[in-house]
């Protein structure tokens, strides 16, 4: 998680450097990004109660979803990759509330919380704005890309400290 978590800060990064011209390769790392929250997802709901596992698998399912239609549609229109963001945003974003409330015991917790209260935000503003320019959908994607980021950077050391927890309470 802390390296998918890094992954999607550099991404969101680079994303306000590119021009209309660079959007095949934007929905290429976007592409590479999506397998690898994919992967992120699968193995921490692997570790999971079966309720959380089915939501993680799920929402697993949705980045393999959004990583095909990226490889795809290499030539898609920053409309196009803002809509499929908008969508996975607002997703993930209702996913990492729930999980916060769910940790709220543990410290850190509010800022997974607002991460995703972020990320639903950016979704619902993403998903409102798919007429304006092609630079103010660059700037929220690039937005929402590094509030996921940091919401799952912190995420690993909420799960990392969880861990500890649990490991100490079975000794």
């Amino acid at each position: 998680m802390l390296i998918v978590g890094l992954g999607w800060i550099a991404i969101g990064f680079v994303i306000l450097r590119f021009t209309q011209a660079a959007v095949a390769v934007l929905a290429m790392l976007f592409g590479a990004v999506y397998l690898l929250a994919a992967a992120a997802e699968v193995t921490v709901g692997a570790l999971s109660s079966p309720g959380w596992r089915a939501a993680r698998w799920s929402l697993a399912v949705m980045f393999v979803v959004a990583a095909v239609i990226a490889f795809l549609a290499v030539r898609a229109t920053v409309v196009g990759l803002a809509a499929v963001m908008g969508f996975l945003f607002i997703v993930r974003g209702a996913v990492g509330v729930v999980a916060a409330v769910a940790a709220h015991t543990q410290g850190g917790w509010w800022v997974v919380l607002f991460a995703g209260l972020a990320e639903l935000a950016i979704g619902v503003m993403i998903a409102g704005s798919l007429t304006v320019s092609t630079t103010t959908l660059l700037i929220w994607v690039a937005a929402g890309t590094l509030v996921h980021g940091i919401g799952q950077f912190t995420a690993a050391f909420l799960v990392r400290k969880v861990g500890r927890h649990l490991a100490a309470r079975r000794t």
